[in-house]
């Protein structure tokens, strides 16, 4: 084969050759902020026990913590690419009639409902556990012991959709675990069927049951698969599309003592995902 040969197989190779997906930037940011959130639920170890230590020693037991910033942890994390269209997204309008800085909000009514999700979260801790409230002042960069975010996630047929997650540390003595909530509002894409929508919390899979509780059901991941970030979680829609989570885990971090025994029972767990507590509307 000559030079033009070569050319020319190139040239034919080029134009039948698939061309790849076009880039699309909201997808590709509310991937990134999603994935930013849950990596900060994975709590640091060592700076963690620091500071359970600290907050124990002083009896510091009470009030909500401190919202995230966009993600779980003030002031953490990369700053989002500019869009390569040099176009902002239309981000939901805040109690200031402005448009929100990004997908997180800081203050109004979703960010209230975010912070009600967390003290409806305290409130279902069985006897046996206390719930640690962080520090006045929390060292920068270090994990909450509790933390609730309201991020907006797209707009379905003009409709608003929001994700509420609300995070809290479980204390035993000097054991520590972690309980969480997270709420799709209605008009979110995500499965019916009780085993596909479980399955689909954080990408998480493992072993399903179909748990009935009342008229309900609800699937309940009682084992993790590769991903062990929960012990276990269920999953529940809700009549109006709603979806609510709940998982939960015996350990906090590594290196740190875990609980003896995860705080809820499969049915106790279902249960907690089909209460109406923690249908945010």
């Amino acid at each position: 084969m000559n030079g033009e040969e070569l050319r020319e197989a190139l040239r034919t190779e080029m134009a039948v050759a698939t061309r790849p997906p076009s880039l699309s930037v909201d997808a590709a940011l509310r991937t990134g902020r999603r994935a930013r959130v849950r990596r900060r639920a994975t709590w640091a170890g060592v700076g963690l026990t620091a500071a359970l230590l600290t907050v124990v020693g002083v009896g510091a037991i009470g009030a909500v913590g401190a919202p995230g910033s966009d993600g779980f942890t003030p002031g953490v994390g990369p700053v989002p690419p500019p869009s390569v269209h040099d176009t902002k997204p239309a981000w939901p309008t805040g109690p200031d009639g402005r448009p929100q800085e990004d997908r997180t909000a800081r203050a109004g009514t979703r960010y209230d409902q975010a912070a009600q999700l967390l003290d409806d979260l305290v409130a279902v801790v069985p006897a046996g556990y206390t719930v640690p409230a962080d520090p006045a002042n929390p060292p920068a960069g270090q994990p909450l012991l509790r933390d609730h975010q309201a991020q907006f996630d797209d707009r379905v047929n003009g409709v608003e959709v929001w994700s509420y997650t609300s995070s809290l540390t479980l204390l035993q003595g000097q054991r520590m675990g972690r309980l969480l909530v997270e709420v799709h509002s209605a008009g979110n894409q995500l499965p019916t069927e009780p085993c596909p929508l479980a399955r689909q919390f954080w990408g998480m899979p493992g072993d399903c049951e179909v748990v009935t509780v009342g008229a309900t059901q609800v699937g309940v991941v009682v084992r993790p698969g590769d991903d062990d970030r929960f012990d276990q979680w269920a999953a529940y829609r809700h009549p109006d599309g709603a979806v609510v989570f709940v998982a939960q885990s015996r350990r906090l971090g590594d290196g740190q003592p875990e609980l003896a025994a995860l705080p809820f029972t499969v049915d106790r767990l279902a249960a907690l995902a089909a209460d109406d507590r923690f249908q945010v509307r």
